[in-house]
C-alpha cells in the first residue's frame, strides 16, 4: 500500500483523506438494515409536538441535508483538518450508536396525509415513501447537523461569515424535522445529546489526561531536580 501511495503524483497524495468519506455509503447501507418495524414499536411525542404545525416549505431543507453535512465536512478537509477527521469520527460512532438504539427501542412518528401536488408537498410525499417511518429516536438529521455546528464554534477556521452560514442551516435542518412530521422533539434532544457525549469522551476527557499527566510528569523532575 505504501508503495502504491508513493507511486502517486505529489499533489494527488494530500487528496487521500477524502477517501475516508466513503465510509457514508456503508452506513447509508446499514442505515436501511435497522429501518424497519419490530414487534414493539414506542411513540415518544409530547405536547409540544401535537401543537408543533405541519409546513411543508421545510421538506426542501431536510432534503439537502446530507448535502448540508459533505459540504460542512469537505470544507473541514480544506480549512481545518483536525474538525474534519473529528467529523468522520462523531458521524460514524454517532450514527452507529443510532443503529443500535434502533434496533433496541424502534420508534415512529404519524405522519399527516399530504394531498397537495405543489412542488412542496411533492417533496414531502418523496421523503414519506423513501424513508420508513422508523429509525426516529436519536435522530440522526438532528445529531449530524448539531455536530457540524458544534465543530465550527471551536474550529480555528471560524469566522463570522461561516459560523453563521453553518449554525443558520443546522438550526433550519433541525427545526425541519419536527416542522414536516419526521420526528419529536426527545429526538432531536436525545440526536445534540450523542454528540455532546462522544465530544466528550472522545476528545475533552482525553486532551483532560494529557494535560494531568503532562503536568504530573513536569512536577515529578522539578522533584527529582
Amino acid at each position: 500500500m505504501n508503495k502504491l501511495i508513493e507511486r502517486l503524483p505529489e499533489k494527488w497524495r494530500g487528496w487521500l483523506p477524502l477517501l475516508l468519506m466513503l465510509i457514508f455509503p456503508v452506513l447509508g447501507a446499514l442505515y436501511k438494515l435497522v429501518n424497519r418495524p419490530k414487534a414493539q414499536v414506542y411513540y415518544l411525542g409530547t405536547s409540544f409536538d401535537q401543537a408543533t404545525p405541519f409546513i411543508k416549505y421545510f421538506a426542501l431543507p431536510y432534503g439537502i441535508w446530507i448535502f448540508f453535512i459533505y459540504v460542512c465536512i469537505v470544507y473541514f478537509f480544506f480549512k481545518d483538518r483536525k474538525s474534519y477527521y473529528r467529523s468522520l469520527l462523531l458521524y460514524t460512532v454517532s450514527a452507529l450508536s443510532c443503529y443500535v438504539i434502533y434496533l433496541m427501542f424502534q420508534t415512529t412518528v404519524p405522519r399527516p396525509t399530504v394531498t397537495g401536488n405543489d412542488p412542496f408537498s411533492l417533496i414531502v410525499k418523496y421523503i414519506y415513501n423513501r424513508d420508513l417511518p422508523f429509525n426516529c429516536f436519536p435522530s440522526i438529521h438532528c445529531f449530524s447537523s448539531y455536530m457540524v455546528m458544534r465543530l465550527i464554534w471551536t474550529s480555528p477556521a471560524r469566522n463570522r461569515v461561516n459560523t453563521l452560514l453553518i449554525s443558520s442551516m443546522s438550526l433550519i435542518i433541525i427545526a425541519s424535522t419536527l416542522l414536516i412530521k419526521q420526528h419529536v422533539i426527545v429526538d432531536a434532544f436525545a440526536g445534540i445529546a450523542l454528540v455532546e457525549f462522544y465530544i466528550l469522551v472522545l476528545f475533552r476527557l482525553p486532551s483532560l489526561y494529557r494535560s494531568r499527566s503532562s503536568k504530573g510528569q513536569v512536577h515529578q523532575r522539578g522533584i527529582n531536580a
